[in-house]
């Protein structure tokens, strides 16, 4: 607990066997309350590694892709009672340490929202990223920004903190099930009003990090474009979108 509030941290997987432990390993139980590792239909040990470190796993019955997972892990994790949630990444792509920097600024009642992010330190490329990742980073975050308003260094970071209001107020379940839903979520709590934090985040691409290839990326790329126009125009007022429309009952 951090100031009395629960914090857990959900890891979607997917063919994590070789880096769920030294994950885990780094994962600051003194303050962490719960820790639910959603598989999605590994082909590999993920499942048998993550009930030998202990971990409370839910397991997909057939690969439903990595929004998909990410629902679950949310869906699953509002009924711990937390109130702060940091998705971790179980590729060991970002370190576990950041997890108390990032919830005590949630948990500050400063930001609803908080981003570790891989640009503020400026060791992306010197941390492995493949340079036509790190353009395509910087092309659409300029975009992004441009058509949100908002000054963020990146959007696309998978290491993020959301408060208990923020995952009970977005309609996450009308977001892509693809990776596209890392960035419909951000826009989403933008739309709404959320605060968003950044913490400066280390960058490791390894051979285990998990990454999408050339062709994912520009179909990824496309859906970014789309998402971050239909939220310009849902707020000019010119059309209206699902995934900008709260569900009945809520903000």
């Amino acid at each position: 607990m951090l100031q009395r509030k629960r914090i857990a941290v959900v890891l979607p997987a997917f063919n994590a066997e070789t880096t769920l432990e030294q994950t885990c390993r780094e994962i600051p139980l003194d303050i962490v309350d719960d820790v639910l590792l959603v598989d999605d239909a590994s082909s590999d040990n993920t499942v048998q590694v993550a009930k030998r470190l202990g971990l409370r796993t839910i397991v997909h019955d057939a690969n439903r892709g990595y929004g998909a997972n990410q629902k679950t892990c949310f869906r699953e994790a509002l009924k711990t009672g937390a109130h702060v949630f940091v998705m971790v990444h179980p590729d060991y792509q970002y370190t576990p340490k950041l997890i108390p920097a990032m919830a005590s600024m949630v948990v500050s009642g400063e930001y609803d929202v908080v981003l570790g992010s891989r640009i503020l330190g400026g060791t992306a490329l010197r941390g492995g990223m493949p340079a036509y990742k790190y353009l395509f980073n910087r092309v659409l975050t300029t975009f992004e920004n441009v058509m949100t308003l908002a000054k963020l260094s990146e959007y696309h970071t998978g290491y993020r903190a959301f408060s208990r209001q923020v995952l009970e107020t977005l309609p996450l379940e009308k977001n892509s099930d693809d990776f596209v839903f890392d960035n419909q979520i951000l826009l989403q709590a933008l739309y709404f009003g959320f605060r968003i934090g950044e913490i400066s985040c280390p960058t490791r691409y390894t051979a285990e990090s998990s990454s999408i290839n050339f062709r994912r990326s520009v179909k990824y790329g496309i859906g970014v474009v789309n998402t971050a126009t239909q939220f310009r125009l849902q707020k000019m007022g010119v059309a209206k979108f699902p995934i900008f429309t709260p569900a009945e009952g809520k903000k």
